[in-house]
Order: C-alpha cells, then sequence, then structure tokens
C-alpha cells in the first residue's frame, strides 16, 4: 500500500464516522402534537435557526458529506490507474 491508499482509506474511515454521528445528533423533523397546538414556527429555536445547534449540526452534516464525496471520488479515480 502507498501513503495515498493509506491517506484516503483512513480519510474515508473518518469522515464516514463522522456522518454517522452528527445524523444520530440531529432531532427529527417532526414538531409533533406540540407542535401542531402551540405553533411550531413561533418557537425560539424557529425564529432563530441560523443560530440554533440544528443549524449547525445541519452546516456540518454538509461539510463532512462534501469531504466524503470528494475522498471517495478521488480515491476512486487515482485507484482505477494502479
Amino acid at each position: 500500500m502507498t501513503w495515498y491508499q493509506i491517506l484516503f482509506g483512513v480519510t474515508l474511515i473518518l469522515s464516514s464516522i463522522g456522518i454517522i454521528v452528527v445524523v444520530i445528533m440531529q432531532q427529527g423533523r417532526q414538531a409533533g402534537l406540540s407542535g401542531a397546538i402551540a405553533g411550531g414556527a413561533e418557537t425560539f429555536f424557529g425564529k432563530n435557526k441560523g443560530r440554533s445547534i440544528e443549524a449547525k449540526l445541519a452546516k456540518i452534516t454538509k461539510i463532512v458529506a462534501a469531504i466524503f464525496f470528494v475522498a471517495a471520488l478521488v480515491a476512486s479515480i487515482l485507484f482505477m490507474f494502479i
């Protein structure tokens, strides 16, 4: 194995574990019965969605997924010629 095969392997493993952890930490999109009665859009997190923990987790998910996608694409192109 060459150094870049190990590098891409470790990157893919760590990013896949990161995606799993961040997705598990996110809450579901359903507000449930309390959201239907009280109005889910009028909560504090509804008004400040850009600064909430959910928004940060969503941003982290996008970043880690992009890293995973690029690493998988580059690795598949590089390893095709080996």
